[in-house]
C-alpha cells in the first residue's frame, strides 16, 4: 500500500498507522518522501513491514546520492520519482531531458544497489509525442536498468487504456499502482479497488510480475477502510485464481 492514502494518520501517529496496516493484513508498504520521516526505519522494523519501493523526488534536484543512500540503509531496493512537472511532458526535448537525468540518477543510484524508476500521472498520458504517449516516448529513451511504475488508474484518465498501455511497455514495469473509480480526474471520486469502473482483473493480468501497490490519492469515504477493503478484494482475485 502506498503511504500517501493514510498520510493524516501518518501525520498524527506513524508508528500507530504502521501497526494498524500490518494487523490489516499488510505484509509491505510504499512510503513517500521518505526522508522526511526519520521515526520511519524504526517503525518499519518494529511492525515487520517491508518496503521494496518508495516515492522520492530526486529528478528536479539531483539529489539522488543522499536519496540511494538513505534508501539503501532501510533495505528499500527501488525509488520512484513520482512527478514530473505537466509543461515538461509537451515537447520531445523536455522528455528526452528527464529521460537523461533519470538515466544519470540510475548510475549513481547502482553505486548504492539501489534501482530507479517513474511513476505517471495523466500528463503523461494526454500528451503524445511522435504518435505515441509521451510515457512510451519517454521510455524509449531510458537505460535498461531505469524502471517504470504505472499508476493504471492516472493511465485511464489520460485517456489511454491500462491494460494495452501495459502490454506494450512489457517488463520495463515493476510495479503499478492499483486504484479504482469512474476513472475522472478528481481523486475524491476513487473508491476500494473493485468498487470501480476499472477492468482490475485485466490489468493485473496484463502485467503479471509487477508489484501491486494499492492507493487511494482521495475518497470521499474512509480511506483506510477503503485500502482493507481493497486488499481484500485483491486478495479474493488470487485465490480465485489459484482455486
Amino acid at each position: 500500500m502506498q503511504l500517501y492514502t493514510v498520510r493524516e494518520a501518518i501525520a498524527e501517529d506513524l508508528p500507530g498507522t504502521l501497526r494498524r496496516l500490518a494487523d490489516a493484513g499488510f505484509s509491505r508498504v510504499e512510503p513517500f518522501a521518505f526522508t522526511n520521516f526519520p521515526e520511519l526505519a524504526g517503525a518499519l522494523t518494529s511492525t515487520g513491514l517491508a518496503t521494496p519501493t518508495t516515492h522520492q523526488g530526486f529528478i528536479a534536484d539531483g539529489n539522488i546520492a543522499d536519496v540511494a543512500s538513505a534508501a539503501a540503509s532501510m533495505g528499500i531496493s527501488t525509488v520512484i520519482d513520482p512527478f514530473v512537472a505537466p509543461e515538461k511532458w509537451t515537447t520531445a526535448e523536455d522528455v528526452s531531458e528527464t529521460a537523461r537525468r533519470l538515466n544519470e540518477a540510475a548510475q549513481i543510484a547502482a553505486e548504492h544497489g539501489i534501482t530507479v524508476g517513474y511513476h505517471n500521472h495523466a500528463h503523461e498520458i494526454e500528451n503524445t509525442i511522435d504518435g505515441v504517449t509521451a510515457l512510451e516516448y519517454f521510455a524509449g529513451l531510458l537505460d535498461p536498468a531505469v524502471v517504470l511504475e504505472v499508476d493504471t488508474y492516472w493511465v485511464a484518465v489520460g485517456g489511454a487504456d491500462p491494460v494495452e498501455l501495459l502490454g506494450r511497455l512489457g517488463d520495463r514495469v515493476v510495479a503499478i499502482h492499483v486504484k479504482d473509480g469512474p476513472g475522472t480526474a478528481e481523486t475524491k471520486d476513487q473508491v476500494a479497488v473493485g468498487s470501480g469502473s476499472l477492468d482490475i482483473p485485466a490489468i493485473l493480468a496484463a502485467a503479471p510480475n509487477a508489484l501491486r501497490v494499492i492507493e487511494l490519492d482521495d475518497s470521499r469515504g474512509d480511506r483506510f477502510e477503503a485500502v482493507v477493503d481493497s486488499l481484500a478484494y485483491l486478495t479474493s482475485l488470487e485465490n480465485g485464481a489459484s482455486a
